[in-house]
């Protein structure tokens, strides 16, 4: 897939991975609609991309709420045209210090699952539509290896992102040779505010810098020739 002019959405670009998955996909031509419930934070990094030559478009708004999630798509659609890829990136951890999943509030882990699963789940229904229409788009799923492993305190958040990545199987499943395919990608530990927030005894020497892990996942969003429901994970694949 050639970036050049063509139409993502992301959602969590505020910091962090989708920030820099932002800077990255602006760098090669494509046109953003940049999602973040945090609109100074968002604000900057739209500008930055803005003043190095890009073009970037902010949104402000919260994927966890239903109402937003309808807004989100249609301010998309309404500043960068039809949306080719969606990256659905926005995720919380939910309560920090993480707890035990005995000591997790009921409403705690309904609110990490209206964000990192819910959400994602909505705003694909909004927009896949018009991708079928098209025959052509692309929605990736960022997901963590909590998915795939059973790490104490980190139930809610990883009940969700095993769930989102199922999520992208069944889609994939449901909608084969349509033209519309989704992946997720496991962008591994990362030193980010979240993972700080996460486990704040890491050694932020030993994390992947978000810009490096950003030029993989941009590297990926080109390449089709990835599967369908495929799960990738970052540190796996070397920049060709």
């Amino acid at each position: 897939m050639d970036l050049g002019a063509k139409s993502v959405l992301i959602t969590g670009a505020s910091r962090g991975l989708g920030a820099a998955l932002a800077k990255e996909l602006a760098r090669r031509g494509a046109r953003l609609a940049l999602v973040a419930r945090g609109a100074d934070e968002l604000g900057s990094v739209v500008a930055e991309i803005r003043a190095a030559g890009g073009e970037a478009h902010a949104i402000a708004a919260d994927v966890g709420s239903k109402d937003d999630v309808y807004a989100i798509a249609g301010a998309a659609a309404a500043l960068v045209g039809d949306v080719d890829v969606v990256v659905q990136n926005a995720s919380t951890l939910g309560p920090v210090p993480l707890p035990l999943l005995a000591d997790t509030a009921c409403e705690d882990l309904e609110h990490v699952l209206a964000v990192n699963l819910v959400g994602p789940f909505r705003l694909t229904k909004a927009l896949a539509g018009p991708m079928l229409l098209r025959g052509r788009g692309l929605v990736v799923h960022v997901t963590s290896d909590a998915a795939v492993a059973a790490y104490p305190r980190w139930g809610a958040y990883g009940a969700s992102k095993a769930a989102l990545d199922h999520l992208a199987r069944v889609w994939a499943a449901e909608l084969a040779d349509t033209g519309v395919r989704f992946f997720g990608v496991d962008p591994g530990e990362m030193d980010t505010r979240m993972h700080a927030d996460a486990m704040p005894e890491a050694d932020r020497a030993s994390l992947a810098r978000p810009d490096d892990v950003a030029r993989i996942v941009a590297d990926m969003i080109a390449d089709d020739g990835i599967e369908s429901g495929a799960r990738l994970v970052a540190a796996d694949r070397k920049r060709r």
